[in-house]
């Protein structure tokens, strides 16, 4: 079952990912995406960021692949939402796309993601740095206000279940403030 809460996230998601604001998710929205992400960390090395830009390129063929119902090269919102309202379908490619952000947030090989280093990419992918800071302390920092790369991954395939409520990304659109 959909909650409310997972409508406002898809929402969020696409107007991000919708780097060009033309109302359609493309190829270069995903690239871009990629590109930014990996520009704002330097500490990171170029596997995990060759690894986000192949989660990147996954993430957008299996939409393309699945979703692109007249065959344009483009997904539309509409086509999205029923993307991410699905996750049955695109399980595996969440998976790689929230194994890659996260690791690429734990450059010290220790599993854990400090403060600045996650604010720097959520900052990159869009979001409204408060709700960035509200997302972080949600997921119960610890030892020198850092987060497991497990939680945070965990935290993404959340965002994407359509029956999930009251789960941490639901403070980047504003449900969980």
């Amino acid at each position: 079952m959909r909650t409310v809460e997972a409508t406002d996230r898809v929402e969020l998601v696409f107007s991000l990912l919708d780097a060009d604001g033309n109302g359609c998710l493309e190829a270069e929205d995903f690239e871009l995406l990629a590109s930014r992400v990996s520009a704002v960390a330097p500490a990171s090395d170029d596997a995990a960021k060759s690894a986000l830009l192949d989660s990147c390129r996954r993430y957008w063929r299996t939409l393309v692949t699945e979703l692109d119902a007249n065959g344009d090269g483009r997904v539309s919102r509409d086509e999205f939402t029923a993307s991410v309202l699905s996750p049955e379908r695109f399980e595996a490619t969440i998976d790689e796309f929230a194994e890659a952000l996260a690791a690429l947030g734990a450059p010290e090989g220790d599993g854990l993601v400090t403060r600045p280093v996650f604010m720097a990419l959520m900052t990159a992918i869009g979001f409204e740095r408060s709700r960035i800071d509200a997302l972080f302390d949600a997921f119960g920092p610890v030892d020198g206000d850092r987060i497991p790369e497990a939680t945070w991954a965990e935290g993404i395939r959340d965002y994407y279940r359509p029956e999930k409520a009251g789960i941490p990304g639901d403070h980047l659109t504003g449900a969980g403030l």
